[in-house]
């Protein structure tokens, strides 16, 4: 259709040009999208004017809301797990070793950084309250709900019983801010200082001036000493370039969560007060002479005393007290003249909400990066594929926060601490080695960190499933080993030594367990065949 010239959809109102680009940009199918008007705006300008209050909402999502606090552990508990072990590996072809005398500096290395890293005494802490594996539980905690985490480097005073002095502190994102709470500037965001290309420079910390509520007094911080070392770890995840602080994960279902911990109090409620009473006794008043009772006649203390009311209450108590009425005991005798007794019953408080309460959840869940089931620790709806389907779906979310946010921490951390070690030879670097630790942070530092193991919703088909990929040369010991959480070098170790201690003792090698195995294995391969031929 042609207006004046100008083509037209098959409507006859909308220019050809529009209906034929991207529906996103117009009013949409009957204008329903004509009042939905956001601006375009960069990562900072969407998210620091209003970033201390997005944090603080879910702050307080975390301590008062249970699912907000099982989205958190589940972070904790999948990423980390109850020990974050090292797996260091220095690039020996880079630093111009042999492998041979990598593994030899690994094995000490390892030693020594677990007897530094686990001490119960916390002495790699500031606060004297973490191990190294609660720092990293706390770091993928603080990320979860602020969208980043803050470590800072120090060093101890010396002092008897022990070895090493480096030290971290955690530090809260918020007191990250801008000195004397100056407004945000080319120079100074949130209280990260940049450079013209958005680099941090370094950051300004507030002191905590609980519980006397003074005039804060804050602190800077630069990201890297002069010799390299860092000042500062600050990790979060960009969406974009130029952001300067981290989104925290909440932000997509907050409104969601908040106003399903009112509908579940309002439901909690309203279930209370349908359970509360289980019988009512209903006087037939008028509503003439209702307000006559209650009103009375008079306004001095004998005229209230006298009036209509008190009058009626007093008659209620004289015969209530001889009649004695009662419902517990299964007999109700007569009541008084024009009242009559009302049985309530309680009726079904759910009304749909399960469902929609479900549906939320399932909302809620998808903007946390975790399963349904996970998250509402529902799984009685849920078949075996399904639920390992989303135990995969999950697991793979985790492996990325593992490797660029908790990883990340303990690498830069582990890096601070061999630093010192190397510096004072308590860790001797092999006489071959063409960089010194300062000139090859990331070779020497270089190391992979192995949480918590995969969930095994079924063990055995898990540890067939392992054989079988080994076996076809799929996998490898240490891989299959890394999704149990273990360390295979540790593992062989350990499978030496009862080994030895079974012959010792005179002990025969447990051969049933293979052979239960292998005819498991036999009978799950013939269910899969007979089930392959009946489906053909």
């Amino acid at each position: 259709m042609n207006n004046g010239g100008q083509l037209l959809a098959p409507d006859g109102k909308t220019p050809l040009r529009e209906y034929a680009s991207y529906s996103g940009g117009g009013a949409g199918f009957g204008g329903q999208l004509a009042q939905w008007l956001p601006s375009s705006q960069s990562a900072d300008a969407a998210l620091l004017p209003q970033f201390e209050r997005g944090n603080a909402r879910a702050d307080d999502l975390v301590r008062n809301n249970g699912y907000a606090a099982n989205g958190v552990q589940l972070h904790q508990d999948h990423i980390v797990g109850s020990f974050f072990r090292l797996s260091y590996r220095p690039n020996w072809q880079r630093l111009g070793i042999s492998e041979d005398d990598s593994r030899a500096m690994a094995d000490d290395v390892e030693a020594a950084w677990r007897e530094y890293a686990e001490d119960h005494h916390c002495y790699m802490d500031v606060e004297r309250k973490r191990t190294f594996t609660m720092m990293i539980r706390e770091g993928v905690a603080m990320h979860a709900f602020n969208g980043e985490l803050f470590t800072q480097p120090a060093a101890a005073a010396r002092s008897a019983g022990r070895i090493f002095r480096t030290q971290f502190k955690m530090v809260s994102p918020k007191r990250v801010s801008n000195n004397n709470g100056v407004m945000d500037s080319a120079t100074q965001r949130a209280g990260v200082v940049i450079d013209r290309n958005g680099a941090a420079v370094g950051y300004n910390v507030s002191e905590d001036t609980y519980p006397l509520w003074g005039g804060r007094k804050w602190r800077y911080i630069p990201r890297e000493l002069a010799n390299g070392r860092p000042g500062m770890i600050h990790i979060f995840e960009p969406l974009e370039d130029g952001q300067t602080r981290g989104a925290n994960q909440f932000y997509s279902v907050m409104e969601q969560m908040k106003m399903l911990d009112t509908l579940q109090n309002t439901q909690l409620q309203s279930a209370i007060v349908k359970a509360m009473y289980a019988a009512t006794i209903e006087s037939e008043l008028d509503t003439e002479k209702a307000f006559e009772f209650i009103l009375g006649a008079g306004d001095d203390k004998t005229a209230q005393n006298n009036s209509g009311i008190s009058k009626l209450l007093q008659q209620y108590i004289v015969y209530y007290q001889a009649a004695q009425v009662k419902f517990g005991g299964a007999k109700v005798p007569h009541l008084f003249p024009g009242d009559s007794l009302n049985l309530q019953t309680a009726q079904d408080t759910d009304n749909g909400y399960s469902v929609f309460e479900q549906s939320l959840l399932r909302y809620i869940a998808a903007g946390l990066g975790v399963s349904y089931e996970q998250l509402s620790r529902d799984y009685s709806q849920v078949s075996y594929s399904s639920a390992r389907a989303s135990a995969n779906e999950s697991w793979r979310y985790f492996l990325g926060r593992r490797k660029f946010i908790a990883a990340r921490q303990a690498s830069m951390m582990f890096g601070c601490w061999l630093e010192e070690a190397f510096a004072r030879g308590i860790i001797r670097m092999p006489a071959k080695a063409r960089y010194s630790y300062q000139e090859a942070r990331g070779a020497w530092s270089n190391s992979e960190w192995i949480g918590a193991g995969r969930m095994a919703i079924d063990g055995l088909k898990e540890v067939q499933e392992s054989v079988m990929l080994i076996e076809a040369g799929l996998s490898t010991y240490e891989k299959e080993c890394g999704k149990l959480g273990e360390d295979y070098q540790e593992v062989f170790r350990q499978q030496v030594r009862e080994a030895q201690e079974r012959r010792e003792a005179g002990l025969t090698q447990p051969a049933w367990i293979a052979t239960a195995f292998n005819a498991q294995l036999q009978n799950s391969a013939n269910n899969k065949e007979t089930g392959g031929q009946r489906a053909a």
